[in-house]
C-alpha cells in the first residue's frame, strides 16, 4: 500500500493518520510493556532519559541559534533572554515546567512587542 494507491480525497489523511499512529504508538506500547519491568535506577533507563534530555536540549538550541520562519526575524538576544528567563523561573518556582514555559513566552512576546 502506498500514498498514491487510492484516488480519493480522504486517502492522504487516512494514510498519514495510520502511518503516524503505527510509527509512534508501537513504540509507546513497547515502552509501557518493558518499562514496568525496569528499575528507575537501571543503567538502561538512565541512558534513555539522558538521550531524551539531550534531544530536547538540541531542539531548543536549534530554535534559539538557527531559527526559521518568523522566529528568524527576532533578535538573538531576545531569544536567549527568553530562554534564560524561562529556565530561571523553572528553577525558582520548584521545577514546574509550565511556569518556565509561560515565563519564557511572556518575555519573548513582551520583548517582541517592545521592539516592534
Amino acid at each position: 500500500m502506498s500514498f498514491d494507491a487510492i484516488d480519493a480525497w480522504w486517502w492522504p489523511f487516512l494514510f498519514i493518520l495510520v502511518a503516524g499512529w503505527l510509527a509512534t504508538d508501537s513504540w509507546r506500547f513497547l515502552g509501557v510493556y518493558l518499562g514496568g519491568r525496569l528499575s528507575e535506577e537501571s543503567d538502561l533507563l538512565v541512558l534513555v532519559r539522558a538521550v531524551a534530555t539531550a534531544l530536547v536540549a538540541a531542539v531548543i538550541a536549534n530554535l534559539i541559534f538557527f531559527p526559521g520562519g518568523a522566529l528568524a526575524a527576532s533578535p538573538l538576544a531576545l531569544r536567549l533572554g527568553a530562554a534564560i528567563a524561562g529556565f530561571g523561573a523553572y528553577i525558582l518556582f520548584g521545577k514546574r515546567v509550565l511556569v518556565g514555559i509561560a515565563v519564557a513566552e511572556a518575555v519573548f512576546v513582551g520583548g517582541w512587542f517592545a521592539l516592534g
